[in-house]
């Protein structure tokens, strides 16, 4: 049982879990909880630590024997976490990297493409509803927030294992080729003369969806093959990135279900 804050495996969590550079140079990241712990596909477990309280419990232990979890004291676990309340049971995860083309060549390809979204909860909810709106994959700008950050995992609810994603250092660059693989582009704007259930996105098709604060760059807009706005009332001007993300997403599962 690991008794130590200072024990070098637990100072390499506590890293992980504050520094997305210390996450990418060891290609992992951290899981917390019973339920992300249970989702962990085997193929990517690293290592499981397990709370000595956690593990004690009966309905526990086949979980912590499956992850073959390291047990350790409770200051321990307290110290290896990231949340205010600990469940007990932490897991380090290898990452998935998937090539950003591979995500949208593959057939019926209903992408989302987020160009510097910042909020974690917002890169969450919308990894989530994604995967429930029948999203086949995620395209982001490299300065988009780090989707390995605990905030965004906890919000995706599991769904960060069986979502598609990648970052592209060239956002404009993807879309361009995206665009001439035959995705057809749809830039959530302010400006957009038809509402989004106007369209039909039936065939490959591509949402553009810009910062909480200042939506997407004209530069990234202007790539678009077609502007589209979400009627509002009252003396509402826009949505929250994950709101009008979701609207966009079940309107196009909505349509591709008929």
């Amino acid at each position: 049982m690991i008794t130590s804050v200072s024990n070098e495996r637990v100072k390499n969590i506590i890293k992980l879990q504050q520094k997305a550079k210390a996450r990418r140079e060891q290609n992992c990241f951290i899981v917390e909880g019973i339920r992300m712990a249970e989702e962990v596909p085997a193929d990517r477990l690293i290592q499981a630590y397990a709370s000595e309280s956690f593990a004690a419990k009966a309905e526990n232990q086949s979980l912590c024997q499956r992850l073959k979890a390291e047990i350790v004291s409770e200051h321990v676990m307290e110290a290896m976490s990231d949340t205010q309340t600990p469940q007990g049971i932490l897991v380090v995860v290898r990452r998935k990297d998937i090539r950003p083309e591979t995500i949208w060549q593959q057939p019926g390809a209903l992408i989302m493409v987020l160009e510097r979204i910042q909020d974690p909860g917002n890169l969450g909810t919308i990894v989530r509803t994604a995967e429930g709106a029948g999203v086949t994959g995620i395209i982001m700008s490299a300065d988009t927030v780090d989707i390995y950050n605990s905030k965004v995992i906890r919000s995706t609810m599991g769904s960060i294992y069986r979502m598609p994603f990648a970052y592209v250092a060239d956002i404009k660059q993807a879309v361009t080729a995206m665009k001439a693989d035959g995705i057809r582009t749809y830039a959530a704007h302010l400006l957009g003369q038809n509402s989004y259930d106007q369209e039909e996105y039936t065939g490959p098709t591509a949402f553009l969806i810009g910062n909480e604060g200042n939506g997407l760059t004209d530069e990234l807009s202007a790539l678009s093959d077609c502007y589209i706005r979400i009627p509002m009332c009252g003396k509402v001007e826009s949505l929250n990135a994950a709101i009008a993300s979701a609207i966009l997403m079940y309107e196009a599962g909505r349509q591709r279900r008929q």
